[in-house]
């Protein structure tokens, strides 16, 4: 199921805003979702909070649920009083770990409100979202084969440069062929469609 179908739902239990990566595996997500206000991206973008924020430390280093009023972790930075002088006053966190379909990868989801806690029945039903934030047989892309050879020469580590040498071809076309891989598979950048095929087991 892709992530995006969840949306409307992640929006009814966390109208204040959230953020959701799904199937993170060494660098980079398959998919996310952010819906937080601009200005909080915005002062967490600027502020480079992503790196001190311990409600991100929570979701590498644990599984399940938890709400944000429960922790009780270092946070020299103010990162979580941040979030509260944003409006994001309520919140809580989610993070599963897949390691059984191949390469481990972990989904998690960073969800906020501004009028109360979330219920144990909300925790619940957000983590099995996250459970069932998998592709399935029908989402799987239709890659060429033009496409699946760069994506497989550039998850080994190959630039542009060595990847049109050793295919016989331009640099430009090797970028074509990325972009077109890109936006079959549904992914942001090159790393993403390179993580995701290699997911889906197309390389």
């Amino acid at each position: 199921m892709q992530l995006n179908t969840w949306t409307p739902f992640y929006a009814s239990l966390a109208p204040a805003g959230f953020y959701v990566a799904a199937r993170l595996g060494f660098y980079a997500p398959e998919e996310e979702i952010n819906s937080f206000p601009q200005a909080w991206v915005d002062h967490y973008t600027v502020m480079g909070l992503a790196v001190q924020d311990p409600f991100m430390r929570w979701v590498y280093q644990n599984e399940g649920t938890v709400r944000w009023s429960e922790l009780d972790l270092p946070d020299p930075a103010g990162v979580q009083q941040a979030y509260i002088e944003h409006n994001l006053r309520y919140g809580c966190l989610v993070s599963v770990l897949d390691a059984l379909s191949g390469a481990p990868t972990r989904s998690f989801g960073i969800f906020a409100r501004n009028d109360r806690e979330f219920k144990t029945s909300e925790l619940a039903k957000l983590q099995q979202s996250l459970r069932g934030a998998k592709p399935g047989i029908d989402d799987k892309p239709v890659l060429t084969e033009a496409q699946i050879e760069a994506l497989r020469l550039l998850s080994n580590g190959k630039r542009f440069k060595e990847i049109a040498h050793e295919l016989n071809i331009s640099e430009s076309a090797v970028k074509a062929r990325l972009r077109a891989a890109m936006t079959n598979i549904g992914a942001k950048t090159a790393t993403q469609a390179t993580s995701k095929a290699a997911r889906l087991g197309l390389l």
